[in-house]
């Protein structure tokens, strides 16, 4: 199977936990969308965590959140809120992260993505990082994808705006 690119266009980044399930991309029904729908999740976190934390829990469906995964997110927002907005076309370190219009993310797969049954195994650039960062997606009985597993909180190089050697 050969790689296929799906580029998941949004307006704009939720403002409620309503706009987020309203979005089209929210039936889950696509893995590639579900994946893109993630990082628009976590661009919440930094503005409102909660919020975020409550969108991590709609995309994860009938696993929510533990508290050890919700300390983990927290690490890893610390002073590094641009790393989600990282992952929107148009978003590298020389503009401080600031993504084209409209919201892009482009979300791969591979030969290796659908290996086990039942889960998909995608990947995401970010315009910070070298190497595509993947989220592990599982197909219930309903029929919809949800979050599995995420890496996309990885560190990236800093923007040019708060790295004093750039």
């Amino acid at each position: 199977m050969a790689n296929r690119s799906v580029q998941v266009v949004f307006d704009k980044i939720p403002e409620s936990l309503e706009e987020f399930k309203a979005l089209p991309q929210a039936a889950q029904t696509n893995e590639f969308e579900v994946a893109a729908l993630t990082v628009l999740a976590l661009c919440v976190y930094p503005k409102d965590s909660e919020l975020s934390l409550a969108m991590l829990d709609v995309l994860r469906g009938p696993r929510p959140l533990s508290v050890y995964d919700k300390q983990f997110i927290r690490d890893r927002f610390c002073d590094k809120d641009y790393v989600p907005r990282s992952f929107f076309a148009g978003s590298t370190p020389d503009n401080d992260y600031t993504p084209s219009e409209p919201l892009t993310i482009a979300v791969e797969d591979n030969p290796y993505s659908y290996q086990d049954e039942g889960y998909a195994k995608l990947f995401l650039k970010s315009g910070g990082a070298d190497s595509l960062r993947p989220v592990q997606l599982r197909l219930a009985k309903d029929g919809k994808w949800y979050l599995w597993e995420q890496f996309l909180l990885s560190d990236i190089r800093q923007p040019e705006s708060s790295n004093p050697w750039a």
